[in-house]
């Protein structure tokens, strides 16, 4: 079984984020980047099924160098080779646009990617090259088995979750599900000394534009103090709730 992952480098959850001072960008000086959580399970959950069926694993990243540690990381959990497709990936059009153009070339019979990635919250990119590719595609799946050239899925869907059985090739937007966190692969020493040595092939972007762009960016407004109200004092915390929170 020929399987595809797809990456993404994304800022650590503990990061602090800045933006630029005329907020049209985000300042990655200092910033820790991951592999996409949502990406780690379907890497893991890739990984267990080339132990299963045989064949090879393959991560791709669309990115520039500093992408380059965390697809070396990927090798290290244990994929078989890496694509870095060397570009900025600007928005989910352009990065669906390039990865399609990688999944093409090759005879994948599984492609698996997160559902989004947790820096922009898309959740465009799985769906975009499902369609450009005309690919069965399964969002939200929380488990997934594989018969010969069938594969058996579970899904999130609104109040419960849904079956669902496709042909390969198919695309997942894959989340916790797939494999539990508590089965996460870690990389250990002679992983990370035999990455080293894995190829990382770098690809031309076809192309430098996408259909969109970020105007400007915004923090959250900053939490207020918190205001305690001392046990017993029901109607001061009504009085607070009306007057002052303004929410009853």
């Amino acid at each position: 079984m020929n399987i595809l992952v797809c990456i993404s480098n994304v800022p650590d959850t503990t990061s602090k984020i800045e933006f630029t001072s005329d907020s049209t960008s985000f300042l990655t000086n200092g910033v820790q980047f991951i592999i996409n959580p949502y990406d780690e399970f379907g890497l893991t959950k890739a990984i267990k099924l080339r132990e299963q069926h045989g064949g090879k694993v393959t991560v791709v990243n669309f990115g520039e160098s500093t992408s380059e540690p965390t697809l070396r990381k990927a090798l290290a959990i244990g994929a078989d080779e890496a694509i870095r497709i060397d570009g900025a990936p600007t928005d989910s059009f352009l990065v669906a646009k390039e990865l399609s153009k990688v999944i093409s070339e090759n005879n994948f019979d599984l492609i698996i990617l997160g559902r989004e990635s947790i820096d922009y919250n898309g959740g465009a990119v799985p769906a975009m090259i499902a369609e450009l590719l005309d690919l069965p595609f399964v969002n939200a799946c929380t488990g997934l088995t594989i018969e010969g050239t069938e594969a058996k899925m579970e899904r999130e869907i609104e109040g419960g979750k849904e079956f669902v059985s496709s042909s390969l090739p198919l695309v997942i937007g894959g989340q916790k599900g797939l494999v539990e966190e508590s089965d996460l692969l870690i990389p250990n020493m002679r992983g990370i000394m035999t990455a080293r040595t894995k190829p990382l092939a770098v690809v031309e972007c076809s192309s430098s534009s996408g259909k969109s762009s970020s105007v400007s960016f915004e923090k959250p407004a900053a939490k207020q103090a918190c205001k305690m109200v001392e046990a017993g004092q029901e109607k001061e915390l009504v009085t607070l709730l009306h007057k002052e929170a303004k929410v009853i």
